[in-house]
């Protein structure tokens, strides 16, 4: 996302592309082993976010910011 975007843009692109949206978030914070897919529909209604991934939540959380 660019910091140019407006609110309305960033928000359309959430619901029309979700995968490009929630797949520039997840480049935001650290993993340990990246995701193979953002959205995992596979099984429907039970949807995986970031499937495939792994993330260490104590790191993100307070490790990368102290390090």
């Amino acid at each position: 996302m660019s910091a140019g975007m407006k609110y309305l843009d960033i928000y359309k692109q959430s619901i029309e592309q979700p995968d490009l949206f929630w797949g520039k978030a997840g480049e935001a914070i650290e993993w340990t082993k990246k995701w193979d897919k953002v959205l995992d529909d596979t099984n429907k209604p039970f949807y995986r976010w970031f499937a495939g991934g792994e993330l260490n939540t104590c790191y993100n959380a307070l490790d990368y910011h102290v390090a």
